[in-house]
């Protein structure tokens, strides 16, 4: 169960409760690994329900660009709560989202986002850009990286070295 307010959430990277709710988003990444979709996880936790929802990247499965692991937890979520507002919700993710998961977790209005790794490609929060917090937008997100980030950056990095010597992209 969450804290009360949102406010209450330790920003400790290593606080046994993100690294709990990380490790969840990494077995969902091993399992994209194991189906050869890039590693990455996600888990979505409510406030009074706990883990609502987790998924991994299926583009290649779906045959879907937007098939990423943010995007299905969201709409797992959203259909757990009922509701496209996720405002008692935090992310949680292995990689920092891309802009088009950022947008999408501005749009849901979640409050909270933790992730994993940077994303010095496509980093949509800290890195390259900073959807989550841009005051133009109507929502802004408190975000926390760094949580388990040498076990999602080595998932991440292990699978690429993996396509390379099998010569897939």
């Amino acid at each position: 169960m969450l804290p009360l307010s949102f406010r209450e959430l330790p920003t400790d990277p290593t606080h046994p409760f993100h690294l709990h709710h990380m490790e969840l988003a990494l077995d969902a990444a091993r399992q994209a690994y194991v189906e050869e979709e890039v590693p990455i996880g996600s888990v979505v936790v409510h406030r009074q329900h706990g883990v609502i929802a987790q998924a991994y990247n299926q583009r290649e499965q779906l045959n879907d660009p937007t098939a990423h692991a943010e995007m299905i937890a969201l709409t797992q979520a959203a259909r757990f709560v009922g509701s496209w507002r996720l405002e008692d919700c935090l992310l949680y993710v292995t990689l920092e989202p891309c802009p088009m998961c950022a947008g999408a977790i501005v749009q849901a209005r979640v409050p909270v986002v933790v992730y994993g790794c940077t994303d010095p490609k496509a980093g949509a929060c800290h890195t390259l850009y900073h959807i989550t917090d841009d005051p133009r937008l109507n929502h802004r997100c408190v975000v926390l990286g760094g949580v388990l980030a040498e076990q999602c950056a080595g998932l991440l990095r292990n699978f690429f070295l993996d396509r390379r010597a099998e010569g897939k992209k």
